[in-house]
């Protein structure tokens, strides 16, 4: 496996996505050598949710489908997007809101696999929003305050608005302040702001210090495709059978990570600084084959509810 950083090449993801959905010439996709593996760039990020594909090529489940994997590294999710439209990347790791996103901004994208879970437990899920204060018992006294989301108008923020209506709150009154999930214990430590939400390894963090855990993506929804693999409607029509290979592949990493999670815990050293007695202890996502489309009408009409975009997704779109 050959793993390469971008160093701030997809800076301003959103103008990045909108740049890339007024047209352009599109690179040609696919480096193959004649005779010899298929060469494929794959966008994504290092946290644990990608666990499965790392773990997929140690066990050569890429090779078997004579592929060779490129890994390369992003900081999130929606700047992944731009290159999978665009070319560079065949196939990208991205949460589902900025794929739903990506495709009303005008974007070829193309769902082919679900990236990861929740882990189906609203009361013992990998994300969580957390307080300090212990006279905050319930989402709905979070209204009028500051809550940290690790960006602004991505699955993070809809969750915490969501969690604070579906409790009775007023999720418009809800100040979201855009703080990275390694930052978070510290901010909600000094005081900077009142509740955070986030994902492990930061979630067992928070749990260490005695906080309380109000809410998490499977309250909202216990089967909520939380990210997705894409690759470019250009790609899937141009070239079905390395799409079909890869699908066959990733969903085969997918299914092994979900039944061996001590491998997971093991795979996840090699790519993030996370400790082992972290890892350890730490609550994993669940990792289905199959994309829940449910989960994705559900995001589609939160994304308009809370007005990120005006214009609902089209989810059939996406999964066409």
């Amino acid at each position: 496996m050959r793993m390469r950083r971008l160093a701030a090449l997809f800076a301003g993801a959103t103008l990045v996505i909108s740049a890339a959905a007024c047209g352009g010439e599109k690179t040609p996709t696919t480096p193959t050598t004649p005779g010899g593996p298929d060469t494929v760039n794959v966008g994504v990020i290092p946290i644990v949710d990608v666990a499965p594909i790392f773990l997929g090529e140690s066990k050569g489940f890429f090779t078997e489908e004579n592929i060779d994997l490129n890994l390369d590294t992003a900081a999130g999710g929606a700047a992944i997007l731009p290159g999978v439209d665009g070319g560079t990347f065949q196939f990208g790791f991205s949460n589902a809101p900025s794929v739903l996103i990506a495709q009303t901004n005008g974007l070829d994208i193309k769902a082919i696999a679900s990236g990861n879970g929740t882990a189906g437990d609203p009361d013992n899920d990998f994300s969580g929003l957390v307080v300090k204060d212990p006279s905050i018992t319930r989402p709905a006294q979070l209204a009028g305050k500051k809550v940290a989301a690790n960006t602004q108008g991505g699955i993070v923020e809809l969750a915490i608005r969501e969690l604070v209506a579906k409790d009775g709150g007023d999720p418009n009154s809800l100040e979201i302040v855009a703080i990275g999930f390694p930052d978070m214990v510290a901010a909600l430590d000094n005081d900077q702001v009142d509740a955070i939400f986030a994902v492990e390894p930061t979630l067992s963090a928070a749990k260490a210090k005695g906080w309380s855990v109000l809410g998490s993506f499977a309250t909202i929804d216990p089967k909520m495709t939380v990210a997705l693999y894409v690759t470019s409607g250009k790609l899937a029509q141009e070239n079905p059978d390395l799409v079909a290979r890869f699908t066959r592949a990733i969903k085969k990493s997918l299914e092994y990570a979900q039944s061996h999670p001590d491998e997971v815990r093991e795979i996840v050293g090699t790519y993030t600084n996370v400790p082992a007695e972290v890892r350890a202890n730490m609550t994993l996502p669940g990792w289905p084959t199959e994309i829940d489309s449910g989960s994705l009408d559900t995001l589609a009409d939160l994304i308009v509810k809370y007005g990120v975009t005006d214009t609902r997704p089209d989810v059939s779109a996406i999964l066409s």
